[in-house]
């Protein structure tokens, strides 16, 4: 019987493929269209409305995180906070807006074919994922898990109102959402059982889940934590444990 821990091995896959959302499967990170809000049409092209702190702000608080200045879960915190519309027309604006990347269903239907289950782990927020997964993959949406924060009520207020949500995070980790802990029991799965795990990602968010799996993709800051992560695998220090004799 397969656990909680791990779902994705219903079927026996011999490959799980593990992926961020944001800018990775997507072509626009919806924390940036959080941001931004267009008075009509093209995101990229029309004067906007600044519903949050900002791209520039966005982009700071990624350079402090890196800089170890503050925790992912902080600088999340105070982005997310300064976006006041409601959360269903949040929901609702990036349904409408966000794109998957052209290659993405054509990947996934190859996956579903194969036997290689998609996993979604994610700084983002169910509810939004879902909504665009629904929107853009059709039927089969329901075939990709997801793991990733919620959003909840303020206290005394409600989602519908100006400034009446907040972000629920998956758990206490200065990720809000450690990404690598959905990914570990995969990785300690004993060598005749444990599938070849893949993993791609492109921002701060992703550098735990990035030490964790076999073969990451992503840009030059995920890249660094795969290479540390593969020399913590050959001192046995990390998800799974390489026998440099068989090498």
């Amino acid at each position: 019987m397969v656990t909680k821990d791990l779902s994705a091995m219903e079927g026996n896959p011999k490959f799980i493929f593990f992926t961020d959302f944001d800018g990775t499967i997507t072509l626009k990170d919806t924390f940036d269209a959080y941001q931004y809000i267009p008075l009509h049409g093209n995101t990229e092209t029309l004067q906007t409305d600044n519903i949050g702190f900002g791209q520039e702000k966005r982009k700071q608080g990624n350079k402090d995180v890196l800089e170890g200045k503050e925790t992912f879960r902080e600088s999340f915190t105070k982005m997310m906070d300064s976006v006041k519309k409601p959360f269903p027309e949040c929901v609702d604006y990036l349904i409408e807006n966000i794109k998957l990347d052209p290659h993405f269903n054509d990947y996934f239907e190859w996956a579903l074919d194969n036997n290689i289950p998609t996993v979604v782990l994610s700084s983002g927020m169910e509810p939004v994922i879902r909504g665009i997964l629904k929107n853009l993959v059709g039927k089969n949406h329901d075939k990709i898990d997801i793991v990733s924060n919620q959003a909840k009520a303020r206290p005394g207020k409600s989602m519908d109102e100006e400034g009446g949500w907040q972000i629920d995070f998956h758990d206490d980790s200065d990720f809000g959402h450690d990404k690598s802990l959905t990914i570990r029991p995969y990785a300690d799965l004993p060598s005749d059982k444990r599938p070849t795990l893949f993993y791609a990602g492109d921002g701060v968010s992703d550098l735990s889940a990035a030490r964790e799996t076999v073969c990451s993709a992503g840009k030059v800051s995920v890249h660094d934590a795969a290479k540390e992560g593969y020399e913590m695998y050959k001192k046995g220090e990390a998800g799974v444990k390489i026998d440099d004799d068989k090498e």
